[in-house]
């Protein structure tokens, strides 16, 4: 049994697994304290190994780390981006500058066997990814995502200061719907962008998988084809974790 860990911008993702079985998942925000995360894992069966992906600073890893050695007598097994893993290979020249989170959002879509495809996060950060179906990774984008550019925008203007939260529309009559739906579709149109800009590169026209808070938003506006994805990073976490030497309790 093992215990994954998926610690992004906002929340941390857990989920129990055993051989590709999910016995229990979770997720808690970082401003709702440590506290019912613990109360949470207190009731699970015991894990014999525990294996994390974090794109967090060394303190929350720290708090984590505590956390699972507390309950369980378990240290993570942290995975920093390598150059090549589980058949995918990193596009970039110093691997560990690519965020885990998408490596491993890359491998859970190679193991599946999706083929060519175009990756896309929509969280805190917009990423984009393009992999090729024998697990070349063809380099990808990093943008803020929609909610993150609303805040941008927001804090470096004066002028545009919404009344209401705003509406999605395709040409706004007023500030509040006009930054939203600016945004949103800016985010849209940059995914469109970059599937058409790597579609020459691969062998096949790309799948498109979405995965993250705000990927269903988005998912509406595309003027393409796109599946949901859950959990991508744990999933990829899994594969990751199957191919290390037989979890030891402590490792």
């Amino acid at each position: 049994m093992r215990l994954l860990l998926d610690l992004g911008n906002t929340r941390l993702k857990w989920a129990l697994e055993d051989e590709g079985r999910w016995h229990a998942q979770g997720a808690a925000a970082w401003n709702d304290g440590m506290e019912l995360l613990a109360s949470t894992w207190q009731a699970l069966p015991g894990p014999t190994a525990a294996f994390g992906a974090s794109v967090v600073d060394a303190a929350r890893e720290q708090a984590i780390a505590a956390q699972v050695q507390a309950l369980f007598g378990l240290s993570i097994d942290w995975l920093r981006t390598p150059a090549s893993a589980c058949g995918v290979r990193n596009a970039y020249p110093e691997p560990g500058r690519l965020g885990v989170d998408r490596f491993l959002a890359m491998v859970a879509a190679h193991a599946a066997g999706v083929g060519d495809c175009v990756l896309v996060g929509v969280g805190t950060a917009l990423t984009l990814d393009a992999l090729t179906a024998d697990g070349r990774h063809l380099g990808g984008l990093i943008a803020p995502g929609p909610r993150l550019m609303q805040q941008s925008l927001l804090g470096a203007t004066v002028q545009v200061r919404p009344r209401n939260d705003g509406v999605l529309v395709d040409a706004a009559d007023n500030t509040s719907d006009a930054v939203v739906s600016g945004c949103w579709h800016a985010a849209a149109a940059l995914v469109e962008r970059f599937v058409a800009r790597m579609a020459p590169r691969l062998a096949t026209a790309p799948s498109v998988r979405l995965d993250g808070g705000d990927a269903a938003n988005l998912a509406s506006l595309l003027g393409l084809p796109a599946s949901m994805v859950e959990h991508g990073v744990l999933h990829g976490l899994a594969v990751w974790a199957q191919t290390q030497q037989g979890p030891v309790a402590g490792h």
